[in-house]
């Protein structure tokens, strides 16, 4: 009785890699489709996205009022460089214009990086999350 417990439980046992296998196989997705980069941020999308960390930093008491007012600065004057470049070329950037705002913002955002995780807050503000 045992002996055939046994056989049974081993037999039910080998059974389940065998279905498991049987099984239908999700959707196969080319190589290429898992593994190309995430499409690159318009240089819109990376303003938004600066002005919220300038915000998010003040807000936290990260950003003392000169370091915010000399981030809004320069994020103005890549503004107006850019309306300028777009109004040289028929409200167009060409691809050399866009490399040298991308660069820009680059610059930029190691600036709000920066000055976010120095160890200067806004008076009588402590900072949400502590600095290591």
């Amino acid at each position: 009785m045992k002996k055939t417990l046994l056989i049974l439980a081993t037999a039910a046992l080998m059974t389940f890699p065998a279905m498991a296998q049987t099984q239908t196989p999700a959707p196969a997705t080319t190589p290429a489709a898992t593994t190309a980069p995430a499409a690159k941020p318009t240089i819109q999308q990376r303003k938004r996205n600066q002005q919220e960390r300038i915000a998010q930093g003040v807000k936290s008491g990260q950003l003392t009022p000169g370091e915010t007012a000399k981030l809004e600065k320069q994020e103005s004057a890549i503004n107006k460089e850019e309306r300028a470049m777009k109004q040289q070329n028929n409200g167009k950037l060409t691809a050399q214009d866009r490399k040298t705002i991308h660069q820009q913002q680059n610059q930029e955002s190691r600036r709000i990086y920066r000055d976010k995780h120095n160890n200067r807050t806004q008076p009588g503000v402590t900072p949400d999350t502590p600095k290591k």
